[in-house]
């Protein structure tokens, strides 16, 4: 399943998961926060646009960024939410559309902890924390118990719902990805101190989602090996996750990395002109016989091959590559070598550069990307006023 492959026709070539089920080339659609729902957690007719685009364009698995296990804790109000409340229509009909030409679409499930949207929570992490202008509230052992509860029932709606997998969100500083990490984790119990007990939420999280789903459906996870901060996880205790990780009925693991606290570094600041997480994945790869998928820094058809080529990975996850180019899995997937831009910003604020392509991914999901002409600064402007608009609608559905 994970032998390394003969480098003709290596992204086309079908990847079974350990659960039976087959993603039909090695090319993923990692997460990100497309902010396209409703304000009350419910998709749109142009989030479910959005990911037929990328359907269309030939990739094997998309998976939808930031969908909330609870409403309490947002990343932002544009995300999706999975609970009692959900629209299963809705939602049906992202999933058909998303899963046309044969793709998977999977839901990151995922809870923002001490990063969630202060306008709708009081953010709550591991442990209480008060670092600079980042406060939160520490959670309860009774808080923590209900976690692998509320995976497993977003899960199940899922599965209702016509998604062909989740993905369980434990990166980019996230609860479980706070978990994880020493900088934000500084309990005492089972759950904080050495790596496996900083893991054991995970593990348990994922042996609820397994009983609960069946062992046919893909279950995956995503998981930092770095978080580029001072005092947090390091990749030798990443190292040490992916062991524990191999001791479980998970599918596929992702591997990214790097922080949306405040401050922390950018991987594309730090990083050459490759893929950031290479060095990571091989030796991530001698020590499980779980798929990896390895995201971040693929710019060129001939990295991506070259990484299929080592055995670094079993398939590639790309991000902003396929918001400037939605076609891009049917071009590289036909040989073609095509080359792009990314555009370059000078001294952005934190957080514009991703303001400013989620207001593209919009113009995507309208089909009017070739107008979109937004500079930096009105497009962080339109960003945040849209997801200001949303507050009350928010507030109104969950009574908050």
């Amino acid at each position: 399943m994970t032998q390394p492959l003969h480098t003709e026709n290596l992204l086309n070539r079908p990847l079974e998961l350990p659960c039976g089920a087959i993603i039909k080339n090695r090319l993923m659609k990692s997460a990100m926060s497309d902010s396209l729902a409703d304000g009350e957690g419910n998709p749109t007719q142009a989030q479910s646009r959005l990911y037929e685009r990328w359907a269309e364009g030939g990739i094997g698995l998309s998976v939808v960024g930031e969908v909330q296990i609870d409403a309490l804790f947002p990343e932002n109000p544009g995300n999706l939410v999975l609970s009692e409340q959900s629209d299963i229509k809705e939602l049906q009909a992202l999933t058909s559309r998303a899963a046309i030409n044969n793709a998977h679409i999977w839901p990151q499930l995922g809870h923002a902890g001490g990063l969630a949207y202060q306008p709708l929570s009081k953010p709550k992490g591991p442990s209480a924390l008060c670092i600079g202008d980042f406060e939160c509230e520490g959670m309860s052992e009774q808080d923590i118990a209900l976690l692998p509860h509320q995976f497993a029932k977003s899960a199940a709606i899922a599965k209702q719902a016509g998604f062909t997998g989740v993905q369980i969100h434990a990166g980019h500083g996230f609860l479980l990805s706070q978990f994880l990490s020493p900088l934000f984790n500084h309990r005492t119990d089972l759950y904080g101190g050495s790596v496996e007990n900083r893991s054991r939420i995970i593990i348990e999280v994922i042996a609820e989602v397994r009983s609960t789903v069946g062992g046919t459906f893909p279950i995956g996870i995503k998981i930092n090996c770095s978080d580029q901060l001072e005092g947090g996880l390091t990749q030798e205790d990443a190292l040490e996750v992916i062991s524990l990780l191999n001791t479980t009925s998970i599918d596929l693991i992702e591997i990214s990395g790097g922080s949306y606290f405040p401050g922390a570094k950018s991987s594309s600041d730090s990083a050459s002109n490759g893929p950031y997480f290479i060095d990571f994945s091989v030796k991530a790869k001698g020590l499980t016989n779980i798929p990896l998928v390895v995201t971040g820094g693929f710019k060129k058809r001939e990295q991506v091959i070259d990484a299929l080529s080592i055995n670094a990975a079993d398939s590639i996850g790309l991000g902003r590559a396929l918001i400037l180019r939605p076609d891009l899995p049917n071009e590289w997937l036909e040989g073609e070598g095509v080359t792009f831009d990314f555009p370059k910003f000078k001294s952005p604020p934190q957080g514009g550069v991703t303001a400013w392509y989620t207001m593209l991914l919009t113009a995507i999901s309208h089909d009017n990307e070739k107008e979109f002409n937004l500079e930096l600064l009105p497009a962080i402007q339109s960003y945040e006023n849209r997801d200001k608009a949303r507050i009350t609608k928010w507030q109104a559905k969950y009574q908050l």
